[in-house]
């Protein structure tokens, strides 16, 4: 994730203002997806090579992996600058099935679940200013979320994050981005991260 897994532009989160108001965003954020990939399938659907597994659609799926993703980003944001070890930083990592299969591409780099873990702790606990998340989000138009079997999920887009660094400041990241998820156990966890700099 090495600064990924970030939503939503301008900070949406907040977490001190209460479960409240994220749970009135995250209903909000969910509906909308609702109704854009609703509006996709409805144009995709006029073609005629159709493929069971390909034009299958899981919104309650689809759902539940951008709840996911934005719980994600509402770990980051609480937890930026608040230590390697602290309270949100072990909540980010719990949205992670760590293991043998796990992969992160970042960078022109390979890690492990070791290494991404000490990355993401790294980065976003002990390398940013407290509360030095200045902007989450994805660029307009390149969420998408794609569901295979009910069980894998595809999400990619091209972030936008600002960040407040502690040495190098303010830092923008433009990066292509691929997270990969798996349900398990009733729960969206992530096993493979792919992020690439954007090429203009």
């Amino acid at each position: 994730m090495y600064a990924g897994h970030l939503l939503m532009a301008n900070r949406v989160f907040n977490l001190q203002r209460g479960n409240l108001i994220m749970k009135a965003i995250r209903l909000l954020l969910v509906s909308f997806f609702v109704l854009c990939v609703s509006t996709t399938n409805v144009v995709a659907s006029k073609g005629s090579d159709k493929n069971p597994v390909m034009d299958q659609t899981y919104l309650q799926a689809q759902a539940e992996v951008l709840e996911t993703f934005v719980a994600i980003a509402g770990s980051i944001v609480a937890g930026a600058g608040h230590g390697y070890d602290g309270e949100f930083m072990d909540q980010l990592i719990s949205f992670h099935a760590y293991g043998d299969k796990f992969v992160e591409f970042n960078g022109g780099l390979s890690f492990d679940s070791a290494g991404n873990e000490h990355n993401e702790r790294q980065l976003f606990g002990e390398d940013l200013e407290e509360d030095g998340v200045i902007q989450f989000a994805a660029r307009a138009g390149t969420l998408n979320i794609a569901v295979y079997y009910g069980n894998v999920a595809n999400l990619t887009f091209i972030s936008d994050f600002i960040l407040m660094h502690k040495v190098y400041g303010e830092i923008r990241v433009e990066n292509l981005i691929t997270l990969l998820f798996v349900k398990t156990k009733g729960e969206w966890k992530l096993v493979h991260e792919h992020h690439s700099p954007v090429n203009e």
